[in-house]
């Protein structure tokens, strides 16, 4: 069978919600991913975030160095070449990153699990750009939300005193170009599955993303241009009880031509509040979906962490 992503249109949500939510819910339950045309992210925000990434990763190692906290779990600041790995593999993803958190108000709480985003003073603007674009992900992701809530047959507004204050992050890949070409078939990132509950991607200047349907096969991800890709993470298929999967995906090498290329991407994972319980949805249980035991947030981020080798036990 040929499996394909057919986009939704964000324009839909304004004039049809139910309808909106029946077609994204529909992608999610078929593939784990969905791909929304006409995102109300602004252009201008997405090109300040993409060229303070592209400036940051050109400074010198010694430079990004100082933004890296060992003790961290790669969870603010820079995470250097070849540290993360996916769950299940012993050989480091072809990537370097930065994080940028949520800004917590002075006395909050959730500060003992989260810290704050380091100042980055050799890019003009950069914590502006970043910042900028990780809210503007984070309110659109609030919406889309909405909408997989109205799919689940939940009150529009469930999630969001849900992940008001939830440990999200922007991260700023960067995938360096190879002087020699890889091998066809081997990977940049290897097949893995995000731990949040949704993670939001803009379209990659380099392809190579694809997603693993439950039939075995890729399935390339490959947005129009200005598009959105959406997918569920493992919080989410926890919370679902299996219903909305957590589709394996990963980062393909690229073709020998392409190779002297750089990569660059910016995902936007959403995550709930670290106190938050994921508790499998009675409606999802009594669908025939099977569930686990309830875990908050934060421990089964920190699971996650020490899997993919951020935290070492």
């Amino acid at each position: 069978m040929t499996v394909t992503i057919t986009p939704v249109s964000f324009s839909l949500w304004s004039t049809d919600r139910a309808a909106f939510a029946q077609a994204l819910g529909a992608s999610l339950l078929e593939t784990g991913f969905a791909i929304i045309e006409g995102h109300t992210i602004p252009q201008s925000k997405i090109d300040g975030a993409h060229q303070a990434a592209k400036d940051f990763f050109a400074l010198p190692a010694e430079a990004k160095h100082h933004y890296f906290d060992p003790k961290g779990a790669g969870q603010r600041g820079y995470t250097p070449f070849g540290t993360e790995n996916a769950k299940g593999q012993s050989a480091a993803d072809l990537k370097e990153f930065w994080h940028t958190g949520r800004a917590l108000p002075q006395g909050s709480p959730y500060r003992e699990f989260m810290a704050d985003t380091p100042e980055v003073t050799e890019v003009e603007d950069f914590d502006t750009d970043t910042r900028d674009l990780f809210e503007a992900f984070d309110q659109f992701g609030g919406e889309l939300l909405e909408a997989i809530a109205l799919y689940l047959e939940l009150p529009q507004d469930w999630f969001a005193d849900k992940v008001d204050m939830g440990n999200s992050i922007l991260r700023l890949l960067h995938y360096p170009p190879q002087d020699n070409p890889p091998p066809a078939g081997t990977v940049r990132a290897g097949a893995h599955e995000d731990i949040n509950l949704i993670t939001l991607l803009l379209g990659a200047e380099e392809a190579g993303l694809q997603a693993k349907h439950r039939s075995g096969e890729w399935v390339d991800v490959n947005p129009p241009k200005g598009a959105l890709v959406l997918n569920c993470g493992d919080m989410l298929q926890r919370l679902t009880a299996g219903k909305l999967p957590s589709t394996t995906h990963r980062v393909l090498n690229p073709s020998p031509e392409r190779a002297k290329f750089p990569r660059y991407s910016m995902p936007f994972f959403l995550h709930p509040n670290a106190d938050f319980l994921i508790t499998p949805l009675p409606s999802c249980l009594a669908e025939g979906y099977v569930g686990e035991p309830p875990i908050t947030a934060l421990d089964y981020l920190t699971e996650r962490l020490i899997e993919i080798g951020l935290i070492k036990p």
